[in-house]
């Protein structure tokens, strides 16, 4: 299938299925010597996995990841201490479907003659033909994004040795905003709420906090291990810690669903959206992902420029639209208004605006980079829709009997921010290797 790679310099493959034997991603360019585990994989991947909470849907997925590729198995000569170590060659993450059971196979099967509206199983059944792999979706579900995840936490690991950061949280749901924050408050508010999900999510806690998959296991190890563990999700579900709002208040800082840095702005979109999918509808929303410490002069020219590339986030199934900085306030705007006037400033450049979104002629301009992702509402609702039978082309009347989410916003934040550090580090290393050589002729 073509159109499932990205990357120059930093390369990801991703293939796999909703309801295939799992998900899997091949990375290429991480560099050598780099300490990662699959506990570090699997904190980015509960953000954006279903069941966690009450936004999203019912699915029980856990996303547990195997490294597979990419890893040393053992020191490269006695002492060396490079065991468990990257050493360049492609980097391999499996991601096995655990949660895969017939009753949910045959409620897809009792459907798929008539598309879901606003999926891609029309289009997909238009140019795969029958054997279009419709269970669930395929790779056209919304469970392929976890690849992006997994990929895209490499990308921050190195993008952090660097002195980037990246990070992303909900900007609006349900026609609920949250109100302009500072980016370095945002910042530690979203460490804050990765780390509440980290303590409350209790296959982290079972699987890696006590030990039940090691560094030092091998594949067939922990597949015997994933293969009890499939059968003891609803048990390790109900391990999950019993707190309430306020107490994650109190020692976070954070709400306890939504990662909005206002949590009074966040309280609000979780009643509005609750009140909408109440009705059997869903809520979309406005997902924000910032760059700190992006060098200036990072992007290309014409066909590869940086926000160009940014806009390749559409390629996120619930995304259809792209903004960065003010976007399409700008129509509004004058030239003096939308302008970024700089000064000096203690020999350093200071911008009095950054409507930009921090970036200008598609390079980096040194300031934070800022994009905004339009998230549609969830196209699998509780309400009767029109469609066709796909083989006859009868016109047919379809409610969803599968497991929904309320919103996707809730868990798009995550794919966000990973997809946007896999673009920045994809450009940070062309951007380093051109640097230098220019030196050479300075």
């Amino acid at each position: 299938m073509l159109g499932c790679h990205f990357g120059r310099m930093f390369q990801v493959t991703a293939a796999g299925g909703s309801y295939q034997d799992g998900l899997t991603v091949v990375v290429q360019g991480c560099p050598p010597a780099m300490a990662i585990t699959e506990q570090e994989i699997y904190g980015d991947l509960l953000l954006r996995k279903p069941g966690a909470d009450e936004l999203s849907s019912p699915r029980k997925e856990p996303d547990l990841p195997i490294i597979y590729t990419g890893v040393n198995a053992a020191d490269t000569v006695e002492n060396a201490k490079n065991k468990g170590l990257t050493n360049g060659t492609p980097l391999t993450i499996l991601i096995p479907n655990l949660d895969r059971h017939f009753i949910h196979i045959k409620q897809y099967q009792d459907t798929n003659r008539t598309p879901r509206p606003g999926h891609a199983s029309y289009a997909s059944f238009i140019k795969y033909g029958p054997a279009d792999d419709s269970i669930g979706a395929g790779l056209f579900s919304g469970r392929y994004s976890s690849t992006i995840v997994a990929a895209g936490y490499i990308a921050k690991k190195v993008l952090k040795k660097c002195g980037i950061e990246v990070f992303s949280y909900v900007k609006e749901l349900a026609s609920v905003q949250c109100g302009d924050i500072d980016s370095v408050k945002a910042l530690k508010y979203t460490d804050s709420y990765k780390q509440m999900r980290w303590d409350f999510d209790p296959f982290y806690q079972e699987i890696y906090a006590k030990g039940r998959i090691t560094t030092e296991m091998r594949f067939l190890e922990k597949m015997a291990v994933f293969a009890q563990i499939e059968k003891e999700i609803d048990k390790i579900r109900d391990k999950a810690p019993k707190t309430d709002a306020k107490s994650i208040k109190d020692k976070y800082g954070v709400h306890p669903v939504l990662n909005c840095p206002d949590i009074d702005a966040a309280e609000e979109m979780v009643r509005a959206c609750n009140k909408i999918s109440a009705g059997g509808d869903s809520a979309g929303g406005v997902v924000e992902v910032i760059v700190k410490g992006a060098p200036a002069g990072l992007g290309e020219p014409i066909f590869d420029k940086l926000d160009a590339e940014l806009g390749k986030m559409l390629g996120i199934g619930a995304v259809k639209g792209v903004e960065i900085g003010a976007g399409f306030a700008v129509k509004d705007m004058t030239g003096s208004q939308n302008n970024d006037q700089m000064h000096s400033e203690n020999g350093k450049v200071v911008f009095d605006s950054n409507n930009a979104g921090g970036i200008t002629g598609g390079l980096s301009t040194g300031q934070d980079i800022i994009i905004k992702l339009a998230v549609k509402p969830t196209p699998t609702i509780d309400k009767q829709q029109h469609t066709i039978d796909k083989y006859t082309l009868e016109n047919k009347n379809l409610a969803a009997i599968t497991r929904r989410d309320p919103t996707i916003v809730a868990r798009v934040w995550p794919v966000a921010e990973n997809y946007t550090a896999l673009i920045i580090l994809d450009n940070l290393m062309a951007h380093y290797g051109y640097q230098a050589i220019k030196q050479k002729f300075q």
